[in-house]
C-alpha cells in the first residue's frame, strides 16, 4: 500500500525528471557523432517501472551489446534527471511530506558566515530516486552493477554542483555574519559535468565469465567498490559511430550537420565538421540556406502584437559521402534552401 501510495505521488516528477535527463543528453552531444538518437534510446510511452528492458522513461535495444560509456552517461543524466526534478518539486511545495533541508542550521559552516536560510533537499530526492531507480536494477551481475554504480555517480552530480547562496547581517548592511544555504544549479551544469566525466569513463573488465555465482558476485561487487562514487564506468568499448548499424539503431553520421564557424562556438563545436565528416570518410557539403523569422515586433493597443518578416542567409554544413559530392561538381556547388522559423 505505501509503495503504491508512493508511486501515485512521486510518479510523475520521476518521468519528467528521466525526460529532462534525456533532453539534456541529447544537449551535451548535438555535436559528437553519437548524439543520444531516438532510435538506440527510446523513449517510454508510460513512466512507469520496467519489466525485462524497460525502464522508468527509456530502455535499451539491447542490453549485452550497449555497456558502453555512452550507456554509463544515460544512466547517469537520467538518475541526475529524477533526483534533480524531485527535490525541485519538494522545493517548490509539490509534496506535503517535503519542505527545506535545515538540519545544520545555526551550526558553524565556515570563516563569518553560518548555516541558515532554506536548503534544497537533495536527501528527500536522493532517497525517493534511489526507490524508484535502482529498484530497476533486479540482476546481480556486472551489467546491473554497472548500472547501479552509474545511477550513483548521477546522485552525485547533482549533490556535487550545489551552490552556495548566502545573505549578509549586520548593522546598515556591514555583513557582519552572513547566513548561507544550498540551492541546486541550472541542470545544465549538472550535464556539463558528467560530460566531463564521460570522456574520463573507467572500462570495468568483468562482462566475460562474471555470471550470477557466489563468488562472481563477491568479486564484482569488490572491484566497484574500489572505483569511486564520482566516476562513470563502463564494461564495452564503443564502436566509432561513423558507419550506419541498424541492428544497433546507429544512424551514422552521414547526412548529419557539422558547425564550421560562428559566434561564441567552442572548440568542441568549431572541430565538428572534422570529427563527423572528416574523420569517417565524408566531405563537408556548404548548402545555403534562407532562414525566416518573426522580428521587430510591436505591442498594439489594445491587444495584439504585430511582427514584421525578416530574412537572413545563413550557411549551413553537411557531412556527404565524397562520391555525391564529386558527381555534384565538387565543393563549389551549393544548395539552397528555405526554412522559416
Amino acid at each position: 500500500m505505501l509503495l503504491c501510495l508512493a508511486y501515485l505521488i512521486y510518479s510523475s516528477s520521476v518521468a519528467a525528471g528521466a525526460q529532462s535527463g534525456i533532453e539534456e543528453c541529447k544537449f551535451q552531444f548535438a555535436w559528437d557523432r553519437w548524439n543520444c538518437p531516438e532510435r538506440a534510446l527510446q523513449l517510454s510511452s508510460h513512466g512507469g517501472l520496467r519489466s525485462g528492458k524497460e525502464s522508468i522513461g527509456y530502455h535499451y535495444w539491447d542490453p549485452l551489446t550497449t555497456a558502453n560509456r555512452e550507456t554509463a552517461f544515460v544512466h547517469a543524466i537520467s538518475s541526475a534527471g529524477v533526483m534533480y526534478t524531485l527535490t525541485r518539486n519538494c522545493s517548490l511545495g509539490d509534496f506535503d511530506n517535503c519542505g527545506c533541508d535545515d538540519s545544520r542550521n545555526g551550526q558553524l559552516g565556515g570563516q563569518g558566515w553560518l548555516w541558515g536560510g532554506c536548503s534544497d533537499n537533495v536527501g528527500f530526492g536522493e532517497a525517493i530516486s534511489k526507490q524508484f531507480v535502482d529498484a530497476l536494477e533486479t540482476g546481480q551481475d556486472a551489467r546491473a552493477a554497472m548500472n547501479l554504480h552509474n545511477n550513483e555517480a548521477g546522485r552525485k552530480a547533482v549533490k556535487g554542483t550545489m551552490k552556495r547562496t548566502c545573505k549578509c547581517h549586520g548593522v546598515s548592511g556591514s555583513c557582519t555574519t552572513q547566513t548561507c544555504w544550498l540551492q541546486l544549479p541550472e541542470f545544465r551544469e549538472v550535464g556539463t559535468y558528467l560530460k566531463e566525466r564521460y570522456h574520463k569513463a573507467l572500462k570495468v573488465d568483468l562482462l566475460q565469465g562474471a555470471g550470477n555465482s557466489a563468488a562472481s558476485r563477491g568479486a564484482i561487487a569488490e572491484t566497484f567498490s574500489s572505483i569511486s562514487k564520482k566516476e562513470l564506468v563502463h564494461l564495452e568499448d564503443s564502436p566509432d559511430y561513423c558507419l550506419e548499424n541498424k541492428t544497433l539503431g546507429l544512424l551514422g553520421t552521414e547526412g548529419r550537420e557539422c558547425l564550421k564557424r560562428g559566434k561564441a562556438l567552442s572548440k568542441w563545436e568549431k572541430r565538428s565538421c572534422r570529427r563527423l565528416c572528416g574523420d569517417c570518410g565524408l566531405a563537408v557539403e556548404e548548402r545555403r540556406a534562407e532562414m525566416v523569422s518573426s522580428c521587430n515586433c510591436k505591442f498594439h493597443w489594445c491587444c495584439a502584437v504585430r511582427c514584421e518578416q525578416c530574412r537572413k542567409r545563413v550557411t549551413k554544413y553537411f557531412c556527404i559521402r565524397k562520391e555525391k559530392r564529386e558527381r555534384s561538381g565538387g565543393g563549389g556547388a551549393s544548395r539552397k534552401l528555405k526554412r522559416k522559423l
